[in-house]
């Protein structure tokens, strides 16, 4: 049949057939989530999934229409009730924020906007310069340094350490590659606390991680500042290029900040560039009590933080800050032709995200940083952190005043590393005693800690980035944990010989 003459194809879209039937679900929707919210602490932390559930989240792709109705009672029954736990009161694993009610609509507002904020002449690209320029100002960083919206503190720090290699290599390593380097290795330093994403970024950008060198800790978990010194004088002298070094404001591990100050003068005096993995600590900065213990922070060449830790937002948002931009845009910035800018129409905006990093599309994750600010007000954030540093004091005075359990590590900011003791028994003993504690707790749905090993001591780590918790929640804990301590290690002391 002649094309001009063949019956025209229904045109379809995937807007609703009945909006007044979508309108409904979808306000079915809000109160149903705002109600999860509102009584999540009557619920378990974690549970764990049945087995009928597994099977069904493991069903073959549809290939016609279930409806939305039926979509959003399978989310209903096979999603909202085995979530990781972090939006509950007592979750104080790794360090997972709360997320907010309003954070949760802010989300569906941006997603209706749907804009790609790359750049171009619109609002969302405003909003995200303006929340930039917000939060160099709540960290003391300078007002005409450069910045980013990245998805967490992982690809902050991997952008970061680019514009660190690309500025400070000797080199054009964006044209020439890091093979030019010759017998000159690029090398860098950081602490044996820093966190696993610095050394994905290392190898992501060709450098091998043999480039990082871990230097040792002192007994505050800091970086030992006269070994960095040691290394960076003996390795000039070997013929390799140190390029960078890498302070913590805030470790993963236990919350250690290093004496950033003292790295910042040296990395001047050396011509290195200092970057600071501020993941969660760098916002420690908004409590007036807390801020001095960042002196150094605002002298970094760049800066990586995340929003969705301790400004308690829903994943994602990160964010990388650059002290020079001309650095930052000559790390990234290429322009094809279809995307040159030109008089008049939405591109012929000035600036351009795309040209800061690695992504061209890229979603609108400055709504809800923009909206929580204006809602809330920056100083109630930082008497949030405030809050919960004072939580984790609580707990570390908990765990001091009790006979059966004993820190192990310093609590200087909002991470308390403890475990149960039993007299006589060795490490390793110990070790298998508090993984099984830890694991009955998890599983029990009461509370959810994670854990970490340090100086070869398993250690249940309670990391507080939590704007719901209280101090019952903290004292449920050092109860919940005893009990299983004993029980654990009387039926141990009970159980046959094998």
């Amino acid at each position: 049949m002649d094309e001009a003459r063949r019956p025209a194809r229904q045109e379809e879209s995937l807007d609703p057939e009945d909006w007044t039937q979508l309108r409904a679900l979808g306000h079915r929707m809000v109160d149903d989530m705002l109600s999860y919210l509102q009584t999540v602490a009557e619920r378990p932390v974690w549970r764990t999934m049945p087995d009928e559930v597994r099977r069904a989240l493991a069903r073959p792709l549809p290939l016609e229409p279930e409806g939305e109705e039926a979509a959003y009672r399978d989310f209903c029954d096979l999603v909202l009730p085995y979530p990781l736990g972090n939006i509950h009161p007592r979750f104080w694993g790794w360090v997972n924020g709360t997320g907010t009610p309003l954070g949760a609509l802010a989300e569906m507002l941006a997603a209706t906007l749907n804009p790609n904020v790359a750049g171009f002449d619109q609002a969302a690209a405003l909003v995200e310069r303006q929340v930039v320029d917000w939060l160099k100002e709540m960290l003391g960083y300078p007002k005409g340094a450069s910045g980013l919206l990245v998805s967490g503190g992982s690809m902050a720090n991997a952008l970061a350490l680019a514009v660190a290699r690309n500025t400070r290599a000797g080199f054009d390593v964006r044209r020439d590659g890091v093979q030019q380097a010759g017998d000159r290795r690029l090398v860098l330093y950081a602490s044996r606390q820093t966190h696993s994403s610095v050394q994905k970024g290392v190898e992501l950008l060709g450098l091998g991680s043999a480039a990082l060198c871990l230097l040792p800790v002192d007994a505050e978990l800091r970086l030992d500042t006269a070994a960095l010194e040691s290394r960076l004088r003996d390795d000039r002298r070997r013929g390799l290029r140190p390029f960078c070094v890498i302070g913590n404001a805030g470790t993963v591990n236990s919350g250690a900040i290093d004496d950033l100050s003292l790295i910042a003068d040296l990395c001047a005096r050396e011509s290195t560039w200092f970057h600071v993995d501020g993941a969660f600590g760098a916002l420690a900065a908004l409590a007036p009590g807390l801020r001095p213990r960042l002196a150094g922070m605002e002298k970094a060449d760049s800066l990586a933080f995340d929003l969705h830790k301790w400004m308690y937002l829903p994943y994602e948002a990160g964010c990388l800050l650059v002290r020079r931009p001309d650095d930052h845009r000559n790390s990234f910035a290429v322009i094809p032709e279809y995307l040159t800018r030109i008089p008049g129409g939405p591109a012929a905006a000035e600036s351009s995200f795309a040209d800061l990093g690695i992504q061209l599309s890229r979603g609108f994750r400055a709504l809800k940083v923009w909206m929580a600010l204006k809602a809330d007000g920056a100083r109630k954030y930082g008497r949030l952190i405030q809050q919960n540093v004072d939580q984790a004091e609580y707990l570390a005075g908990l765990v001091r005043r009790s006979d059966v359990l004993e820190l192990t590590a310093p609590a200087p900011l909002n991470i308390v590393c403890f475990r149960y003791k039993v007299p006589g028994r060795d490490d390793d003993a110990l070790n298998e005693l508090n993984r099984a504690i830890l694991v009955r707790l998890q599983e029990s749905g009461v509370a959810l800690p994670s854990y970490t090993t340090l100086d070869g001591r398993f250690c249940i780590r309670v990391a507080i980035t939590n704007h719901r918790t209280r101090r019952p929640d903290l004292d449920l804990l050092v109860a919940e944990v005893t009990r299983l301590g004993a029980s654990l290690a009387a039926g141990e002391r009970r159980a046959p010989a094998p």
